[in-house]
């Protein structure tokens, strides 16, 4: 392949947009024949993957028609979890199996049915074995798919209450039935309040 060539191919590829001729010459060392290189870079691409396309009065490489099927664009969606489904799935993840009324007792209020929906959809938890007490409630366990996002080769290699402390995501409290003082008292109670709306 002629220099030249090498020159218009590499313009070619690296630009989004279609170049045009005059363009081309602009950007090559002067005595280059951009437009004899289109010409022979197009034999030599006929049958390939990809071709050297006329668009408008510029030149661009783009995939040949017949495979345009292989090109799909995928997207991925950010969606940002509530507060809510944050807590129910850490308490799934932290205690499962676990049933709706006990993930209620640790969270302290209801869990709508929005939330657990949200987190079967995200693929994150799924049903597990019904418990067998009184009307067999479903129990809900994490996914593959919660421990693959999150790096996990098993539920066990959560991190522990210290790892999380030391993360900063969680705050240094006394253990519980250790004394408080009143102001220290008032700070708890807002925190829990806060952590439990929904």
């Amino acid at each position: 392949m002629g220099e030249q060539e090498r020159m218009v191919e590499a313009i070619l590829f690296a630009t989004a947009d279609p170049v045009t001729v005059t363009e081309l010459t602009g950007r090559m060392p002067h005595g280059c024949d951009p437009a004899e290189a289109i010409a022979n870079l197009r034999k030599r691409y006929e049958g390939r993957g990809v071709n050297v396309v006329k668009v408008g009065d510029a030149w661009a490489i783009r995939t040949a028609g017949d495979l345009g099927f292989l090109m799909q664009k995928e997207t991925v969606e950010t969606r940002k979890l509530s507060r809510a489904a944050i807590e129910t799935l850490a308490i799934v993840a932290y205690h499962q199996p676990v049933t709706r009324a006990e993930i209620e007792e640790i969270r302290g209020v209801s869990v709508s049915r929005g939330t657990v929906d949200q987190l079967i959809e995200l693929e994150w938890i799924r049903f597990g074995r019904r418990k067998m007490t009184p009307g067999r409630p479903v129990t809900f366990v994490v996914t593959q798919g919660f421990l693959d996002h999150f790096g996990l080769e098993n539920a066990r290699d959560l991190p522990g209450l210290k790892e999380l402390r030391s993360a900063g995501l969680l705050e240094n409290r006394p253990p519980p039935g250790a004394a408080l003082t009143e102001a220290e008292e008032g700070e708890a109670d807002e925190d829990q309040t806060e952590l439990f709306e929904d």
